[in-house]
C-alpha cells in the first residue's frame, strides 16, 4: 500500500510539466488525475466479488500487472492517451491491493487487534503520501521526468517479490457469502462507509480549496503550502496506528464519534489562522482528526461481517473503496461550490457543522 500511494502521488509535482508538454488545460489535467478514481469505482465491485470467490492472493498478484504497466507507461509514454491509460491501470491495480489486501488483514488478525493492524498499514500508505511529491520533484529536477517512475519500477519489483514469496491465503472457515445488498442492510456498515466517504471528502476538499487561500491571504510560497499539508500528513501517519489500537480498546463507534465531534471545531481552523506556523498547527490537528474518523472504519466493517457469520471481507472492503472514491470525487466539487457561493470561512464552518450533525446521528444509532 505504501508502493501504491507513493506511485499515485509521484504525478503531483509533474502535472505542470505534462501540461506544457502536451498543451493541457485544467480540464485535461483534471481528467488525467481523476481517471484513477474512475477506474477505482469501475473495478471495485467485480474485483471484490472475485476476492471472496477465489481468495486474496491471486487478485493481489494480478494487481502486479497493473502496477508494472503503470510504472513503465508513465516512464516511457509519449502521448496524452497513454498517460490516461497508465492512470487507469494504476486505479485498477489499487483496487486489487486495497480490496484484497484489507481482506487479507481481516483474515489474519482477530477483532481484538484488527484496528492496530489496519491502522499500521494506513500509516505506511500515508508515508507514501508524504514522500511521493517531494521525492518525485527532486528526482525529476536532477535526472529528468522518467526518473521518478524508473525508481517506482524498482520499488514495484521489491513489491512483486514480497507478494509472490510472502502472501498466503487463510482458508475460508465460513461458507456464507454475503451479497452487496445484504451487507448494505447492516447499519454498522452503512455508518462506517459514510464515515469513510466523509473523511476522504474532507481531505480532498481541503486540498482543493486551502492552497489558494494560503497563497492569497497569507502570501505563502509553494514550499510553505507544502509544509502545511505535510504537517497534516505527518500527524495522520503517526496517529493512525494509535487510533486503530484505541478503537480496539474502547470501541470503533466511540472513536468515530470523537473524531466527528472534533472535526466540527478543527475543519474551519486553517482558514482563520494568521501565520504559516499557526496554519501548519491547525493542519496538524486535522491530521489527527482524520485518523480518528478513518482508522476505526475498516476494522468496524470487518467486525460487522464477522458478526454476520461470514468471511465476505472482499465485498465489504469493496464497499469501503467505493465510499472512499466517492468522497475523493465529491469533496473538491462540493467544496469549490460552497467556497464560490459562501466564501472559504463560511464554507468550512458549514462543513464542520455537517460533521457534527453526523456525529449526533452516529451516537443515536449506537
Amino acid at each position: 500500500m505504501f508502493t501504491d500511494t507513493l506511485l499515485y502521488y509521484l504525478l503531483v509535482p509533474l502535472l505542470p510539466a505534462y501540461a506544457r508538454l502536451y498543451g493541457l488545460d485544467q480540464m485535461g489535467l483534471g481528467l488525467l488525475f481523476g481517471s484513477y478514481a474512475a477506474a477505482l469505482l469501475v473495478g471495485t465491485f467485480p474485483l471484490s466479488r472475485l476476492v471472496d470467490r477465489v481468495g486474496r492472493r491471486e487478485p493481489m498478484l494480478v494487481g502486479l500487472l497493473g502496477l508494472f504497466a503503470t510504472t513503465l507507461l508513465f516512464a516511457f509514454a509519449r502521448s496524452y492517451p497513454l498517460l490516461i491509460l497508465a492512470r487507469v491501470l494504476q486505479g485498477l491495480s489499487a483496487t486489487a491491493t486495497w480490496t484484497a489486501g484489507m481482506a487479507l488483514l481481516a483474515d489474519h488478525f482477530p477483532r481484538e487487534v484488527r484496528g492496530r493492524a489496519m491502522g499500521t498499514v494506513f500509516a505506511c500508505a500515508n508515508l507514501g503520501v508524504l514522500l511521493g511529491p517531494p521525492l518525485s520533484g527532486w528526482l525529476s529536477q536532477q535526472f529528468g521526468m522518467r526518473a521518478p517512475f524508473l525508481m517506482a519500477a524498482g520499488l514495484a519489483l521489491v513489491d512483486a517479490v514480497a507478494r509472490i514469496t510472502l502472501l498466503k491465503d487463510v482458508p475460508a472457515v465460513r461458507d456464507t457469502r454475503m451479497g452487496l445488498g445484504d451487507l448494505m442492510r447492516n447499519r454498522t456498515i452503512r455508518v462506517f462507509a459514510g464515515a469513510m466517504a466523509m473523511g476522504a471528502g474532507l481531505l480532498a476538499l481541503l486540498e482543493s480549496t486551502l492552497p489558494l487561500h494560503f497563497d492569497r491571504a497569507l502570501r505563502m510560497a509553494p514550499t510553505a503550502i507544502g509544509l502545511c499539508f505535510g504537517a497534516a500528513a505527518v500527524t495522520h501517519m503517526i496517529s493512525s496506528p494509535m487510533m486503530g489500537a484505541l478503537s480496539d480498546r474502547v470501541g470503533r463507534r466511540r472513536v468515530l464519534v470523537t473524531g466527528l465531534g472534533l472535526a466540527t471545531v478543527c475543519i474551519p481552523l486553517p482558514a482563520f489562522m494568521p501565520s504559516v506556523w499557526a496554519a501548519a498547527g491547525a493542519m496538524a490537528c486535522i491530521g489527527v482528526v482524520t485518523s480518528l474518523i478513518l482508522s476505526p472504519a475498516s476494522p468496524a466493517m470487518a467486525d460487522a461481517v464477522e458478526r454476520m457469520g461470514s468471511d465476505s471481507y472482499g465485498s465489504v472492503f469493496g464497499i469501503l473503496n467505493i465510499a472512499y472514491a466517492l468522497g475523493m470525487m465529491a469533496g473538491p466539487m462540493l467544496g469549490s461550490a460552497l467556497v464560490q457561493s459562501l466564501g472559504l470561512r463560511a464554507a468550512l464552518v458549514g462543513m464542520g457543522l455537517a460533521f457534527g450533525l453526523f456525529a449526533v446521528q452516529v451516537k443515536r444509532s449506537g
